[in-house]
C-alpha cells in the first residue's frame, strides 16, 4: 500500500484492495460452508448414522479443536513463508480434506474426515485475517472485515441453502443424502483455487530459514503470548465464540423438535438470515469505522442477548414467526463479529501481526470447540425426542457475552 492511497482514500477502499478482499472471502466462504453445513444437516446425520446430540456436538468441536492445534502450527511458521504459496498449499488439502468426509463410511471415519478439514481450515481463517490485515490500512479495516464477513452472509444465504437441497434431492448411488453437500463444496471450492493462483497478489519474501527455526518460531509465540494485550484480545476472541456457537449448532434440531419447524424449511432459514446480513455485513463495517469499533460491538452484542434469550425458549411456534425471530439472531450475532475482528487484529504490531493471527486462529477454533462441546453437553433429550436445557445454552451464551464487552474496552489498538 502506497502512501498515497491512504492520503488519496482515506475511509475508502482501492480497486486493489477490493479485488483482494473478494478473493478472501471466496476463500473464507468455503471454509464457512464446509463448518456450517454440519448444522442444519444434524437431523440427517442422526437418522443415517444413529447418533445423539452428544455425539453430534463432538463432530461440530472435533472440527474446531483441530483448528485450534492448526492454527497454533500456523502462529509458529507463519512469518517465514511467503503468503500466496502458503495459502494455495493450505487451500488445496482443505479441499481435498472435504472432500473425504463424502467419502466416510461411518461416524468414526466421519469425525476424522472432519478433524482434517478442521486443521486446514483453521490455518484459512488464521491466513485470510492476517491478508486483511497485511493489507488494509486501519482506517479500512472495518471495511474490509465486513466485506470478508459477507462470507458469513453467502454461506448462510446460499451456501447452506444449497447444501440442504442437493441433500434432499441427490440420488446418485456414492453421493446421495448428507454426502452431496461435501462433494458440492469440494468441488466448487477447487475452481476458486485457480482464480486465486492467477489474481492474489504476492506478499513479501520471507527471510530464508535458518537452523533453530522452531526454537525461533516458539519464542515468537512466546513474546506474543507475554503481552498483556495480546493476551485480552485473544481471551476476547474465545469469549465471543462462545456467545454464539453453545447455541448456534444445535438450532435446527431444536427448531424442528420442539418448535415444530418443518425440515423441508430449514433452507428458508438460512435464506432468509443470509439476506439480510449480506447486506448488513458491510453497512455494520463502516458504521464502526465513523463511529468507533469499540462502542459499536458493545452496542451489537447487548442487542444479540434479546435474540438468543428468545429462541433458547422457545416452545411450538408458527414458522413464519420463527422466521423473524433466526433473522433477527443472524443480524445481530453476526454484526458484532465485524467490530470485534477489527478491534482484536490492531492489538498487535505490524512486525508480530502473523504469528498473533494465527494464535486468534487457534483462540477462535478453541473457543468454537470448547462452546460446541458444552452445548452438546449442556442439553439432552428426553424420550419423546424433544431437546431438553437448551435455555441453559441460552444463559451461558448471554453469561459469555457480558465478558466480551467487558473484554473489549480492556483492548488497546495498535495498528
Amino acid at each position: 500500500m502506497t502512501q498515497a492511497d491512504s492520503t488519496t482514500h482515506p475511509l475508502t477502499l482501492t480497486p486493489k484492495e477490493k479485488r483482494l478482499l473478494y478473493l478472501l472471502a471466496g476463500v473464507q466462504f468455503f471454509n464457512i460452508v464446509d463448518f456450517m453445513i454440519m448444522m442444519p444437516l444434524g437431523p440427517m446425520l442422526s437418522r443415517s448414522l444413529g447418533i445423539d446430540t452428544a455425539q453430534f456436538g463432538v463432530l461440530v468441536s472435533s472440527y474446531t479443536f483441530a483448528g485450534a492445534a492448526s492454527g497454533l502450527l500456523f502462529a509458529l511458521f507463519a512469518d517465514r513463508f511467503e503468503r500466496k504459496r502458503l495459502l494455495l498449499v493450505i487451500y488445496a488439502l482443505f479441499v481435498m480434506a472435504t472432500l473425504s468426509c463424502a467419502l466416510a463410511p461411518s461416524y468414526h471415519w466421519l469425525l476424522l474426515a472432519r478433524g482434517l478439514a478442521g486443521v486446514f481450515g483453521g490455518v484459512l481463517g488464521a491466513m485470510v485475517n492476517t491478508l486483511v490485515a497485511d493489507n488494509i490500512a486501519p482506517q479500512r479495516r472495518g471495511q474490509g472485515m465486513g466485506i470478508v464477513s459477507t462470507a458469513f452472509s453467502l454461506s448462510t444465504v446460499l451456501g447452506v441453502p444449497v447444501a440442504l437441497w442437493l441433500a434432499n434431492h441427490v440420488t446418485s448411488t456414492y453421493v446421495a443424502g448428507w454426502r452431496a453437500p461435501f462433494v458440492g463444496v469440494a468441488f466448487m471450492a477447487f475452481l476458486l483455487w485457480f482464480a486465486i493462483r492467477k489474481q492474489l497478489p504476492k506478499g513479501v519474501q520471507p527471510k530464508a530459514a535458518q537452523a533453530g527455526e522452531l526454537q525461533a518460531g516458539l519464542a515468537r509465540i512466546r513474546t506474543v503470548l507475554a503481552d498483556r494485550n495480546h493476551q485480552l484480545a485473544l481471551l476476547m476472541s474465545v469469549v465471543v465464540m462462545l456467545s454464539s456457537f453453545t447455541v448456534i449448532p444445535y438450532l435446527t434440531i431444536y427448531a424442528t423438535r420442539n418448535v415444530q419447524f418443518p425440515e423441508s424449511l430449514l433452507w428458508l432459514m438460512y435464506l432468509l438470515g443470509g439476506s439480510i446480513t449480506l447486506f448488513s455485513s458491510r453497512r455494520i463495517g463502516k458504521w464502526a469505522d465513523r463511529s468507533g469499533k469499540l462502542k459499536v460491538f458493545r452496542i451489537m452484542a447487548a442487542l444479540s442477548a434479546i435474540p438468543v434469550l428468545v429462541i433458547t425458549h422457545l416452545g411450538v411456534t408458527p414458522y413464519y414467526a420463527y422466521l423473524c425471530i433466526t433473522t433477527l439472531f443472524f443480524i445481530l450475532v453476526n454484526g458484532r463479529v465485524i467490530p470485534s475482528q477489527a478491534l482484536i487484529a490492531g492489538a498487535a504490531s505490524n512486525e508480530t501481526r502473523g504469528t498473533f493471527m494465527g494464535l486468534n486462529s487457534c483462540a477462535m477454533s478453541l473457543g468454537l470447540g470448547v462452546a460446541s462441546y458444552t452445548g452438546g453437553h449442556l442439553i439432552s433429550e428426553a424420550a419423546d425426542g424433544r431437546i431438553l436445557n437448551f435455555d441453559w445454552a441460552g444463559y451461558v451464551a448471554v453469561a459469555a457475552t457480558v465478558a466480551a464487552i467487558w473484554l473489549a474496552g480492556k483492548v488497546k489498538q495498535r495498528a
